[in-house]
Formats: structure tokens, sequence, C-alpha cells
């Protein structure tokens, strides 16, 4: 049987990083910027080979996970064996550990490519089977995390935008239509070093242990980032950048281990100036962040020193 040939897009959660983990909403896009392919080769250089090891590695945790019964899916794992001694490995840009899904295109092209009673991309626009989508690339993907949401596979997977209601319920959503001659803008900042999704995602469990830290995320953090999605989703930019000063602020007060120490001083200036406002992309501590600027130019002379992406315009 040829392997399927498709392409796996990034992704982008605009809002609920860790508040999605506490029942908060969450808005995840796909960035087609950068994107990889599963490929058969025997001759491929370091990467390749070390995408292999990482695949095989990936095979034996599913197959424990089979044999323990809660796997929740079936896969062919002789053609998937086979494959793998053939060279099998996932040729991606996607770069690794900068919060825009490069575990999750890796699952959803395996899920893809060699699950046998998956279901199907044409078939996903009712909530009941994204659900069931996301449970399973959950445990999937927590190979690679110790904990995963299943949400960036399932925005790979979908290649729709996602807005999550709460761990039950979520549905593909369609965005406001950009403005590419506006000037606020939504953009990345290169933090220029990789982060550590298990060990941020650890550090955030065991804050979420302390009843005040918990409380702060259930009422306040849900709040903000709330308000953010609906005002967003709405193009009500008023009363977004009022909510997302707030959730910035929030962050840069509570979770200090998530912010690259050289980035903290440049993330309190965009507060303290109303000139832009940064927050975490994926589980931060490295990799991308996220900025919101009612005027782009203005923010990009303040970040003249930083490299930024534009991903929307309004």
């Amino acid at each position: 049987m040829k392997l399927k040939e498709s392409l796996y897009y990034a992704k982008i959660l605009l809002f609920g990083e860790y508040g999605i983990i506490e029942d908060s909403k969450g808005l995840s896009i796909p960035f087609n910027k950068f994107n990889g392919v599963l490929k058969l080769s025997k001759e491929g250089g370091d990467f390749a080979v070390q995408s292999n090891k990482d695949i095989q590695l990936f095979y034996v945790y599913l197959k424990d996970l089979e044999q323990a019964g809660t796997l929740g899916c079936y896969f062919n794992f002789e053609r998937l064996q086979s494959d793998i001694e053939n060279g099998l490995y996932f040729d991606s840009s996607i770069p690794q550990g900068f919060g825009v899904g490069s575990s999750g295109a890796l699952v959803a092209s395996l899920y893809d490519a060699y699950c046998t009673d998956k279901i199907s991309i044409e078939a996903n626009q009712k909530g009941d089977e994204i659900l069931l989508l996301k449970q399973t690339f959950s445990k999937l993907e927590s190979f690679f995390h110790g904990k995963s949401s299943g949400l960036d596979p399932l925005i790979c997977y979908l290649n729709l935008p996602v807005l999550i209601h709460s761990a039950t319920q979520l549905d593909t959503v369609g965005l406001p239509s950009p403005n590419e001659h506006g000037k606020g803008a939504i953009f990345l900042m290169d933090s220029g070093l990789p982060g550590q999704t298990q060990n941020m995602v650890s550090i955030f469990l065991e804050k979420c242990k302390q009843e005040g830290f918990r409380h702060l995320i259930k009422n306040q953090f849900k709040k903000y980032n709330d308000e953010c999605i609906e005002a967003f989703l709405k193009k009500d930019f008023k009363p977004l950048f009022h909510s997302l000063k707030q959730l910035s602020q929030l962050v840069y007060d509570n979770f200090s281990p998530m912010i690259p120490d050289n980035y903290k001083k440049v993330w309190k200036e965009g507060i303290d100036s109303n000139s832009y406002y940064l927050k975490l992309c994926g589980s931060g501590g490295g990799g991308y962040i996220l900025g919101f600027t009612e005027d782009f130019e203005k923010a990009a002379k303040k970040l003249k020193n930083q490299q930024l992406q534009v991903i929307y315009k309004f």
C-alpha cells in the first residue's frame, strides 16, 4: 500500500494556553507557513534517522496502549512496523519546541496514514466526532508531552480553526476576515530558543496544587481569556485589547517560568506603553511568543531588535 503523502500544517493557539487544561475556552488556527509530510527513505540524513527513531519509540508506546486496552482506535501495526523498517520519517519544516504543533502534526499524519477506523476529515463537522478525535489524539500525543489536550493534532488533522467551549464541547469555527490594509495585527515573535513543553506543563500542574493559583486560573484567567475569544470572533477590538492587557499582566505576574528571562522586560514594556500585549504561544519557556497590537508600525519600532512575523491583520 502506497504511503499517504498529505501535508500537515502547523497550528497556533491564539487563546487558551494552559487554561484549556482547567476548562476555559480556547481558539486554535492552522498555520500554513510550516508543514510536514511522511516519507520513506533509507538514504536520509541525520534528521530523517532521528525522526525514524522517534517514530519507532512512538510505535512501541502505541503497542503498549493497545495491549492495555486503552488505545481507543485501531492501527495497522504490521504496515507501520514495515514502513519504519523501510525508513519512515516525518519530513517537517515545523520548528520543534516553538509552540506551533510539531508533535501534533506528526501524530495527525500517523493517525491518518495507519489508523484503520479513523474519523475521516470529510465527516468532521459534528461536535461529538470532533470531541472523539480530540480524546484519541490526547492519548496519542501524551507520548511526547506527558499530558496532552489532544488539541494540536486535532487542528493539524482537520486543518480548520477550532473553538474549544470546554473539555467536552468543541466545534470548527469561521474566523473574522482579515484586513490586509489594517493597522492592527497579531504577530509572532521568535525567542530564538526552543521551549520544553513537558517541563512547562509539569510546572503548571504543580502550581495548580496551590489553592490560590487554582482559584486565579478558574476565575481571573478564564474570565480574561474567554472575553478575548468572544471579542475577537466578533471583531470587537476595543474590549479585546482591554481583556488582552489584563491577560498579559496576569501571565507576567503568575507564569514567570514560562516567559524567557530575556523577554520579561520586553513583555512588561508592552503592557506599560500599551503599544502591544504579549502572551504565550503554546507552553512557553522559549519558542514563539504571540503579540497583539492596534498599531503594528508603532509596535515594530519598539520591537526593532526582535524577529516579528505578522499572522493576521485587522
